[in-house]
């Protein structure tokens, strides 16, 4: 297994998805999706170039769509740098404007 080197805000982003997804549906339900993001980067770190290249959003951006969900991220050598963790229906351009 490759690198999972988080950022802060992807730990923002997961904390935030499983607050929401616990009061509207179960608690179970918000683990297993985060179950899933974790083993989804796994395997992204092993595959890096499997993502769709975002170059519109940020320089050597990449996603990979699970469920309603992107997770956003950089390849780095020896695996992957999650940026965010978002839904797919969000406007995403101004999520990745620099401030």
């Amino acid at each position: 297994m490759g690198l999972v080197r988080r950022t802060p805000a992807s730990r923002r982003d997961y904390a935030q998805i499983w607050d929401y997804v616990s009061e509207h549906g179960s608690v179970r339900a918000a683990d297993d999706l985060l179950r899933t993001f974790d083993e989804t980067l796994r395997l992204l770190s092993d595959f890096p170039r499997a993502g769709q290249a975002r170059p519109g959003l940020r320089p050597r951006l990449r996603s990979f769509p699970v469920g309603s969900y992107l997770l956003f991220y950089r390849p780095l050598r020896g695996g992957i740098e999650p940026v965010r963790v978002l839904h797919g229906a969000r406007n995403l351009p101004p999520l990745f404007r620099r401030k």
